[in-house]
């Protein structure tokens, strides 16, 4: 993304307690100018900046300066707790080395008495349910918390029902793709719900904008098949939604 964009969206956001992730369905810590946007973030005083990272780090990633930036939050997904089932999982990268890359943040995040919270987590397969006991027990000695969550189905990856719930993300999110279009969702990589551009409005006019509005509408009644990008996603399927307002 052009620097000029960024740090637009950044200053036309300030001072509302957002929760910044600079990413989408990339590996963030694989672009050497992060540090320098989480400082551009970190001026905001009421700002947060969370990132969910892989551990496939390049060989520039600086992480020590990544969390002298400010970093608050950082969930680590790793699928296995041994290298056979790492490989199995189907996730790319060398075992030994993304454990070692995670023990090395969460060192050098100690090390700075650093106050960002790290998460280490693994996605639910068949494969690793035999070893889950030990990979929360190993890692909740050194992150804040170890957890294991539900895989998402990737919309449009073989489903042919539309799961007709709400979505939270579209209430309480909004996402940049790197040539300023903006979209209802992180997983929006080909652009199928796009809902304007930060190059010809401004962050507000795309939030409060007609596609955003009519979006959220059909979404807070689970009417996710009228939206083409929602219409082969599952996402929250387990989430309670009898409180929901408008559902």
């Amino acid at each position: 993304m052009e620097e000029w964009v960024w740090k637009k969206i950044i200053d036309e956001s300030r001072g509302r307690s957002i929760v910044y992730r600079p990413f989408m369905i990339n590996e963030p810590f694989v672009d050497p100018k992060m540090p320098e946007i989480i400082r551009y973030i970190k001026q905001d005083p009421t700002a947060k900046v969370e990132f969910n990272s892989n551990g496939h780090f390049s060989v520039k990633t600086d992480i020590k300066a990544l969390l002298e930036a400010g970093i608050d939050y950082v969930r680590f997904s790793i699928d296995g707790f041994t290298e056979e089932t790492f490989k199995q999982s189907g996730r790319g990268g060398t075992f030994d080395q993304i454990v070692k890359n995670i023990h090395a943040f969460i060192d050098e995040r100690n090390r700075q008495g650093s106050e960002c919270k790290i998460e280490v987590r693994m996605i639910d397969l068949e494969c690793n349910r035999h070893e889950q006991k030990d990979y929360v027990e190993y890692w909740s000695q050194f992150a804040n918390s170890a957890t294991v969550t539900e895989l998402y189905e990737w919309p449009w990856s073989g489903q042919t029902e539309p799961h007709r719930k709400p979505c939270p993300k579209i209430r309480y999110e909004m996402f940049f793709m790197v040539d300023g279009q903006a979209t209802i969702c992180c997983w929006d990589a080909f652009g199928k719900s796009l809902i304007g551009d930060v190059k010809l409005n401004t962050v507000e006019e795309i939030w409060l904008g007609e596609t955003n509005q009519r979006y959220r509408e059909y979404l807070n009644k689970g009417e996710r098949d009228n939206i083409v990008l929602c219409s082969r996603c599952d996402a929250y399927k387990k989430f309670d939604f009898s409180n929901w307002e408008g559902y």
